[in-house]
């Protein structure tokens, strides 16, 4: 049994680093609420936005497998708290940027910062969590993502309307500098290293050290190998790209536009699918852990994923957009069960490198289709801006939530081709992961 020290001592240690995921997700977010007054600021098109919005996410995606290899091997209190000061460094630059090459850089050391967060926080998980207890962590630490998420709609519109944005950025920048600081400081990477003697109070491995580089090398080769991998970040790819890009920068002004309402207003729609975010990945995770069902889930949330976009193409009243949001991001805390999937397919020492690649293949996915939403969006332009903002038809709304649904409808195809592959009875961990 786990103590009531561990536990206390666990959760709190978890509790900052998911602190300082929330404003990862926060920054990969604000865009959708930031798109009035970026395109005002910097007088950008569409394809601008959707370029200046996907500069977090190409550095985060190509940087993902480095981010595991590191987490692996220094633990995540160090490449936690390190990739924090970079992430607040990169938000000080963005806010005070004069020029769109200068803001594109500055979200791109933001990405930079922020790519080793969610790997430092699952690995963390790994060490101090047995493992019918890890598909429930990954989902309060995505939902700690979707808290990010909400702070980056509503309460960020609030905020822009009475300081402005540049200034309103700033300040969760110098927040997220306090968090390093918390993170350096306070985060343990092992139960032994905080003290505890881990005589079966957390799982077996808890307190195995750091993997060396030869394992890691070893163990990367092996994810690289299997098929399940691919199709694990085929369905991430599809579904963050897709939630990203809406969620991320086109809903605010999908709402704003074609129901002509205020960006405020527009928000609170986004904020209630990040609601659903925030609810959905733990519900669905500690579900998964007590049912013992992971690809099953999978399968069943990419339906409702998809049906959620393809009611979008019908432009619904607003109360149905609202619900159809809640319904997406319910369903990205079933998606990411392929971490828990990953994750049981290897030894718990390389768990940052599983979660690493499978993750890179899909922020490929949110740094792509941004662009290419943006683009589509930019063929439909009104030739109409207000506040120097661009005005598109709903026309072009409908096309670019058929490209939504069409990637949807694949995710279904992918969760399929996994499930019946993970249903073999012949599959078994790595043999490279088992390895001391």
């Amino acid at each position: 049994m786990v103590s009531g020290s561990v536990r206390r001592r666990r959760a709190a240690l978890w509790a900052v680093l998911a602190v300082g995921f929330l404003f990862v997700n926060f920054h990969r977010t604000a865009t959708a609420v930031l798109a009035d007054s970026l395109a005002r600021t910097f007088d950008a098109t569409g394809s601008e936005l959707g370029l200046l919005h996907s500069s977090f996410f190409y550095i985060y995606a190509a940087l993902q497998l480095p981010a595991g290899l590191v987490v692996d091997r220094y633990g995540p209190r160090r490449i936690g708290a390190t990739g924090l000061i970079v992430l607040s460094a990169g938000t000080v630059w963005f806010a005070r940027s004069d020029t769109l090459l200068a803001a594109f850089l500055a979200r791109a050391v933001v990405g930079l910062g922020g790519s080793v967060l969610y790997i430092a926080t699952l690995r963390f998980c790994a060490n101090w969590f047995r493992p019918d207890e890890y598909a429930t962590m990954t989902g309060y630490t995505l939902a700690a993502a979707g808290a990010g998420g909400i702070l980056a709609t509503t309460p960020l519109a609030l905020a822009i309307d009475r300081v402005g944005w540049r200034l309103a950025i700033l300040a969760t920048g110098m927040t997220t500098a306090v968090v390093a600081v918390a993170v350096a400081g306070a985060v343990r990477d092992t139960p032994g290293r905080a003290g505890y003697d881990g005589s079966g109070a957390v799982a077996d491995t808890a307190d195995a050290s750091t993997a060396s580089f030869a394992d890691i090398v070893a163990n990367t080769r092996s994810v690289l190998a299997e098929a399940e991998t691919w199709l694990m970040g085929l369905l991430l790819f599809l579904v963050l790209g897709v939630n990203f890009t809406v969620l991320g920068l086109w809903g605010v002004p999908f709402v704003a536009d074609v129901y002509d309402v205020s960006v405020a207003r527009a928000s609170t729609y986004l904020l209630v699918g990040n609601v659903g975010f925030v609810l959905g990945s733990p519900a669905i995770g500690a579900l998964s852990d007590r049912t013992g069902r992971r690809t099953e889930l999978i399968v069943a949330t990419a339906v409702v994923f998809t049906l959620s976009y393809a009611v979008l193409i019908a432009v619904p009243p607003l109360p149905v957009v609202g619900v159809a949001l809640f319904c997406a991001l319910l369903a990205n805390g079933g998606v990411s069960l392929v971490f828990t999937v990953g994750k049981e397919r290897h030894e718990p020492a390389v768990a940052g490198t599983v979660a690493g690649v499978i993750n890179s293949l899909g922020y490929v996915g949110a740094a792509t289709l941004p662009t290419i939403m943006g683009a589509v969006l930019d063929a439909y332009w009104t030739g109409e801006a207000i506040n120097g903002a661009r005005v598109y038809t709903v026309a072009g709304y409908r096309v670019a939530f058929g490209i939504a649904t069409a990637a949807a409808l694949l995710a279904v195809v992918a969760s399929l081709w996994l499930h019946r592959r993970e249903a073999r009875p012949t599959r078994r961990p790595s043999p490279a992961a088992t390895d001391d």
